[in-house]
């Protein structure tokens, strides 16, 4: 079976050095090249499953953290490894937070790429060398901070969310529930509110690495107690 690569970076001479570092492990290694998000996202939807995505965070049209989050909303299962020349440990962990299947420098030698792309490629998280999570030095993290935001919803808002990230519309989970559409508007309205997100992609991506089921269940025995 073939393995499949697609590299997402803007510059030709990094394109180039991708394809050397996947070639030296994967001789027969199947590689598409996306110089942009918007090509990416096509390649995703057109193209055959990946094994591996890799991506640079600095892509034109995109600020921060979007391009990632884009193409995690897009296919929520595939591995992404970030390829940046960025080392600042608040964006590694961002970039974790975001759904990154591992982080490493631009800067590494090829044989360490290589070995990076192997080690996601088995189910590895891979990391800079050295690197020291923020909350490690009392930053909190992102984690804890969206744990807390969630913890705000009602038990309604949290039905909705979770459809949410089952991908369903608004006229769908209004049909679910038995209420109205303007009612889902507004609750998604506050859910975003609440996660201090601007989109139901970013609701999603936020929450993604959160035990859903727990956190029903734990509003559930809430409200239970507040009516004893």
């Amino acid at each position: 079976m073939t393995v499949r690569f697609l590299i997402v970076d803007d510059h030709p001479l990094f394109r180039e050095a991708l394809q050397l570092a996947i070639q030296s492990a994967h001789p027969e290694a199947e590689i598409v090249e996306a110089q942009s998000i918007e090509a990416a996202q096509e390649a995703l939807a057109s193209e055959a499953p990946f094994d591996l995505l890799l991506l640079d965070l600095t892509m034109p049209g995109t600020r921060g953290f979007d391009g990632l989050i884009a193409l995690r909303a897009a296919r929520p299962k595939q591995p992404i490894l970030v390829v940046s020349a960025h080392d600042d440990p608040r964006i590694v962990h961002e970039a974790m937070t975001c759904g990154a299947a591992g982080y490493i420098p631009k800067s590494v030698r090829k044989r360490d790429l290589a070995e990076a792309i192997q080690d996601v490629m088995a189910g590895l998280v891979v990391l800079p060398k050295g690197y020291v999570p923020p909350d490690a030095v009392g930053v909190p993290s992102r984690e804890a901070d969206v744990a807390t935001r969630v913890a705000s919803l009602t038990r309604q808002q949290l039905r909705v969310l979770q459809m949410v990230r089952q991908g369903m519309l608004n006229k769908q989970i209004a049909h679910e529930l038995g209420v109205g559409e303007t009612t889902i508007k507004a609750h998604v309205s506050e859910i975003m509110r609440k996660l201090n997100v601007v989109s139901r992609t970013q609701a999603v991506i936020a929450v993604a690495r959160l035990d859903f089921e727990a956190i029903l269940a734990g509003a559930a025995d809430r409200e239970t107690a507040k009516k004893t």
